[in-house]
């Protein structure tokens, strides 16, 4: 089986029963595991972006732009760099070839099956009393489901649209943004305004993973256990206006962004705030290897504490008594010939009222101190064909100061992995299928001590489905 599964990785026009047999090795290696605890996590539903209209339109490859679609490659980065635009006669808005459709739908069907240990049951031996059990739920569903435009409207000026449906067919727009391209005839002045995904060079919304455990960055999201007062994601597309600049083969970039401090949600849910967010990144040749890209970025914001009433209810966008947090950190895509390497590291602080939750008119607990981590993963796409990529990811979350010293230090800590494939038996420009495979799971530390002790528990997600795009 293991000669098969190999046969079928390197060739590129590998049958579907080659990739049937890659699965059920791979459920194997999961089924022997499961003596192991699992933790439940819902199908993940974040959008990942590709787009086959702009193949459409100027007649190109999916691979012209994507290494494995969806994630860019660096000429795709310069064509989004340069608002959707090749500079050639096809970049008008009024250019029409008979095959260009400029609207994109995705979505997944799939299997995939979730569980979890320690969750409090119901105990039916003892009425109204609990006890720790585990939850599994598997069976086929659909992923979320995104209708996506985008291109220009005017030379140098560029928008997208991306109204987006959860699992449950609830909508709300993903991103919606304008964009005035080369301000002055400078490629280092560009100003977007709108809802859009933050300038990271690791994407959240181009990566090729989509199980419920996988389908997100842990240290994207990640907030001191029982902090509720900042819900924030440096993956979350996010509301305000963007400069951002690069050079002609986008291998130096900057952006600055000024956001809204509501993490990207509509009709100012927060306080009268704000938000901003740097990056800067630079890459390079060398020789045979690739391209190699270092980059660093700051997210610093603020979100209110105490929340302005009227009748007892809070009043939307109105709170105050902001406190500071903030993101800084370093990352990376470095290629060794068919290898891709994606390092990553993360510290972060939350200020002590926030890591508290308490309001900024009340006094803190005695001994309450600002609570800090570091976070950092390793992720891995060995191309063995145009057709054919192997992913893999390790994450890591550890707390370096509780906000309650007598908190267990090592409580909230994390250890993520996961491991897939995709294999694409279609991708033109008309439009793409990923037959995607992937197994993740997670390990978060809980307190074995204190009053509300939590047990550590275990999640896990495996998953099959097809990817696919028109």
């Amino acid at each position: 089986m293991f000669k098969s599964f190999m046969k079928c990785g390197v060739g590129a026009q590998s049958s579907l029963l080659c990739s049937i047999l890659m699965f059920i090795t791979f459920i194997i290696a999961i089924v022997l595991t499961d003596g192991q605890s699992l933790y439940a996590m819902p199908l993940h539903t974040a959008n990942v972006r590709a787009i086959p209209a702009f193949a459409r339109k100027y007649g190109l490859p999916c691979s012209a732009c994507h290494t494995a679609w969806p994630e860019l490659n660096n000429f795709g980065q310069t064509f989004r760099d340069n608002g959707y635009q090749l500079n050639n006669d096809h970049d008008s808005p009024i250019f029409q070839d008979p095959g260009y459709f400029p609207i994109t739908f995705r979505i997944t069907p799939q299997w995939h099956r979730e569980s979890t240990n320690n969750q409090p049951l119901d105990d039916p031996n003892s009425p109204g009393g609990t006890r720790l059990g585990r939850v599994t739920q598997h069976g086929f569903d659909l992923s979320g489901f995104d209708i996506w435009a985008a291109g220009t409207l005017y030379k140098n000026i560029s928008f997208s649209i991306l109204p987006s449906a959860d699992s449950t067919g609830a909508f709300h727009f993903e991103n919606a943004f304008i964009r005035f391209d080369n301000l002055k005839g400078s490629r280092w002045l560009n100003l977007r305004l709108g809802k859009f995904e933050l300038d990271n060079m690791i994407s959240e919304k181009r990566f090729l993973f989509l199980s419920g455990e996988g389908g997100s960055y842990q240290s994207y999201h990640f907030v001191p256990a029982g902090e509720s007062l900042n819900a924030f994601g440096l993956g979350d597309n996010q509301l305000g206006a963007e400069l951002a600049g690069h050079s002609v083969n986008s291998y130096t970039r900057y952006s600055v962004a000024v956001l809204s401090n509501n993490d990207g949600n509509s009709n100012l849910p927060a306080s009268r705030g704000y938000d901003t967010y740097l990056t800067f990144s630079q890459a390079f040749q060398v020789g045979k290897l690739g391209l190699q890209r270092f980059g660093g970025y700051a997210y610093i914001g603020q979100r209110p504490t105490i929340a302005l009433t009227q009748g007892g209810v809070a009043i939307p966008g109105a709170g105050y008594g902001n406190k500071p947090f903030y993101r800084v950190g370093f990352s990376g895509d470095w290629n060794f010939g068919k290898l891709e390497v994606l390092p990553f590291l993360l510290h972060g602080y939350e200020n002590v009222y926030l890591g508290t939750n308490t309001p900024a008119n009340v006094t803190l607990p005695v001994g309450a101190v600002a609570p800090t981590w570091n976070s950092g993963f390793v992720e891995t796409h060995l191309h063995l064909s145009p057709q054919f990529v192997f992913t893999n990811r390790v994450e890591l979350i550890r707390m370096s100061r509780q906000a309650d010293p007598t908190t267990p230090l090592n409580n909230g800590n994390i250890e993520a992995y996961s491991v897939g494939y995709r294999w694409y038996p279609i991708m033109f420009s008309r439009a793409g299928i990923a037959f995607h495979n992937e197994y993740s799971i997670v390990k978060m530390q809980g307190s074995v001590v204190g009053p509300s002790p939590q047990p550590t528990t275990w999640s896990n997600s495996l998953m099959a489905g097809f990817d696919f795009a028109f």
